[in-house]
């Protein structure tokens, strides 16, 4: 069984630690303050975590402005060797966050699921089937996906420098979409819809939209306006839309044309009317 030491038990270090366990692995976790863990997961706190020569991997699960931090009191304490692999789960940072490890022989790089985990108790479930990307030195690589594997996720390498772009892309597919959401809350409210209808309403709308992105990909699931090539339609939303909203629709209407399979004619009247 192998030992995997976490440094930052927040949601996702916690998330991924408990994951482990269910997997069969022992994990310990060490944050700057004492913390209540769960009890399958054994806790310590303050400086140095003890426990570094006891565990094979140590994850770093920190904020990335944190990252190369935690790497330096790490090798100024000098408790990692060329046995252990050190992984940070940053989506935008690589495996040069923790060049101050360089010098241990340790293998560095990093593991980072494609999936939101905002309660660490759900995500074993929530991690199952999901990807992961890895990257970094041959042995991080091989080590991460071992890992991943272990708890069901899918393991994808990829090059170090297509880390930051593989990160804007989880950006848009996660995190906008929560923004667009709450755009759209916000126009059925204006438009005169009791909250509480507005947001049931809503999420029955991405439920459906996920739905059939999942069955078709995202040219079948497209519908709407600017798949219809319905010019007069998006004229008249531009002219109810005000302030920045305009814009998000204009640059978002251009996307859903490129997307969309239209005729030239219909095309031609769309990109008029989002101008």
């Amino acid at each position: 069984m192998t030992a995997v030491g976490v440094v930052g038990p927040g949601r996702v270090g916690l998330g991924l630690g408990l994951a482990l366990v269910r997997a069969g692995y022992h994990v310990m976790a060490h944050g700057r303050t004492p913390k209540p863990l769960p009890p399958q997961i054994t806790g310590t706190s303050g400086g140095t975590p003890g426990w570094v020569p006891l565990v094979d991997v140590v994850l770093i699960a920190v904020p990335d402005d944190a990252v190369a931090s935690v790497a330096a009191d790490l090798a100024r304490a000098r408790v990692v060797d060329r046995r252990h692999t050190v992984l940070h789960v940053s989506g935008a940072l690589d495996r040069s966050a923790l060049h101050s490890l360089e010098f241990s022989g340790a293998a560095l790089g990093s593991l980072h699921p494609l999936q939101t985990l905002s309660d660490p108790a759900s995500a074993p479930e929530r991690l199952r089937g999901s990807v992961a990307v890895t990257e970094g030195d041959e042995r991080a690589v091989k080590v991460a996906g071992e890992l991943a594997t272990a708890v069901g996720l899918v393991p994808v390498a990829i090059p170090s420098a297509s880390k930051v772009l593989y990160h804007a892309a989880g950006v848009f597919g996660s995190n906008y979409v929560v923004v667009l959401a709450a755009v759209a809350r916000r126009l059925l409210e204006q438009a005169g819809l009791p909250p509480d209808v507005a947001w049931r309403g809503l999420v029955s709308l991405l439920r459906g939209t996920v739905e059939n992105l999942a069955a078709g990909g995202p040219e079948q699931a497209l519908t709407g306006p600017a798949a219809r090539g319905d010019a007069d339609t998006i004229r008249r939303h531009l002219a109810a839309l005000t302030g920045d909203e305009v814009e998000l629709y204009r640059m978002l209407g251009r996307e859903a044309a490129d997307l969309a399979d239209l005729d030239p004619a219909r095309r031609s009247a769309v990109e008029k009317a989002l101008d």
